[in-house]
C-alpha cells in the first residue's frame, strides 16, 4: 500500500507538467494582452485584473517547481532535498503581491477622485478572453484536483478568477450602455480587495510554515489522539508537526510504550496511519513508563 503511493507521487507529474506548462502559457499570454489593452486605454479594472491574473501565472509556476523540487534527490548538505524552498518562494510572492496591490489601491482612489473615460466595450472584450483562458486552465486541473492539493488549489484559484473575469465583463457592458465610468476603478478597488484577501492568506501560510509552525490543513489534537488510539501506546510527549515543502509535512514524537517486544510493528503502523493523515515523515523515540526525558531534550 505503502509502495503504490510512493509510485504514483513520482509518476502523477507527467501529464500534470503539461497542464501547468499549458496553463502557464495562457495566462501569461492573456496577462500580456490584458495589461496591454489596460495600459492603451487606461483602464484600472483591467491593469488590477491583469495584476490578478499575474498572481496566477505565479501560483502556477510555483506549483510546477514544488513538483520539479519534490524529484531532487537530498544531499549530505540538504538531507531534505530543496523541498523546503517552494514555502520560501511563496512568502516571497506574497510580498510582492501585497505591494502590487499597494499601487492598484493608490490608484484606484486616484482614479474615483478624477474619473476618466474609458472604452467599456474593449474591457468586456478582454474580460471575455479571459473568462475562456481561466475556464480552459480550470478544467486543465479539473480530473486531477482531489488527488493533489496543489492541483486542487490552481483549480479552485482559476474557478474563482473565472468569476472575477465575469465581474469585469459586466463592468465593461454596463460602461457602454450608461457611461458610468466611475464602475471601472470600482471594479479595480473590489479586484484589489480580493487579491488582498487571498495574498493575506498566503503570506499567512508561509510565515507559518517558514517559522516551521504546524501545517493548517493538521489538527495537532487530532494526530496526538490517533497515536494514543493505539493499545500499545501509554503516553505521547514531544510531539513536532511541521512543514518539508507546501505538499510534504513531518513530524516526530516521544512514544511511551508498556514494551519494546512489538516496537517495529508500532512504528509502521503509527507511520502508516499518519500517511492517511497528510503526513509522510514520521520519526519516533520509544521510551518505557517512568524514563527520565528531559524537557529540553528536542
Amino acid at each position: 500500500m505503502a509502495h503504490e503511493h510512493h509510485h504514483h507521487h513520482h509518476h502523477a507529474p507527467d501529464h500534470l507538467n503539461r497542464a501547468f506548462l499549458w496553463g502557464i502559457g495562457l495566462n501569461i499570454a492573456f496577462v500580456a494582452a490584458e495589461a496591454g489593452a489596460g495600459l492603451y486605454y487606461g483602464s484600472l479594472g483591467l491593469l488590477s485584473d491583469a495584476g490578478h491574473n499575474l498572481s496566477d501565472v505565479v501560483s502556477l509556476i510555483l506549483a510546477l517547481i514544488a513538483f520539479r523540487l519534490a524529484l531532487i534527490k537530498p544531499s549530505e548538505t540538504y538531507t531534505y532535498g530543496y523541498k523546503k524552498s517552494t514555502i520560501l518562494v511563496s512568502l516571497l510572492n506574497a510580498v510582492i503581491l501585497l505591494v502590487a496591490v499597494g499601487f492598484i489601491l493608490a490608484e484606484c482612489i486616484e482614479k474615483l477622485r478624477h474619473p476618466q473615460p474609458i472604452e467599456g466595450g474593449v474591457i468586456a472584450w478582454v474580460a471575455g478572453i479571459g473568462i475562456v483562458i481561466n475556464g480552459i486552465t480550470a478544467w486543465l486541473f479539473f480530473k486531477d484536483r482531489s488527488h493533489d492539493l496543489n492541483v486542487k488549489g490552481a483549480f479552485l484559484h482559476m474557478a474563482a478568477d473565472t468569476l472575477v473575469s465575469v465581474g469585469v465583463l459586466l463592468s465593461g457592458v454596463i460602461i457602454s450602455y450608461t457611461g458610468w465610468y466611475i464602475i471601472d476603478p470600482v471594479i479595480g478597488l473590489v479586484i484589489a480587495i480580493i487579491i488582498l484577501y487571498s495574498t493575506w492568506d498566503l503570506l499567512h501560510d508561509s510565515l507559518r510554515l517558514s517559522l516551521d509552525g504546524i501545517p493548517a490543513n493538521i489538527d495537532r489534537k487530532e494526530i496526538e489522539s490517533l497515536l494514543l488510539a493505539d493499545p500499545r501506546v501509554v503516553e505521547v510527549h514531544h510531539l513536532h508537526i511541521w512543514a518539508i515543502s507546501t505538499t510534504q509535512n513531518a513530524l516526530t514524537a516521544h512514544i511511551v510504550v508498556g514494551s519494546f517486544d512489538d516496537a517495529e510493528s508500532l512504528k509502521h503502523d503509527l507511520r502508516h496511519r499518519l500517511q492517511e493523515m497528510n503526513i509522510q515523515h514520521a520519526t519516533f523515540e520509544l521510551e518505557r513508563p517512568g524514563e527520565h526525558c528531559h524537557a529540553d531534550c528536542c
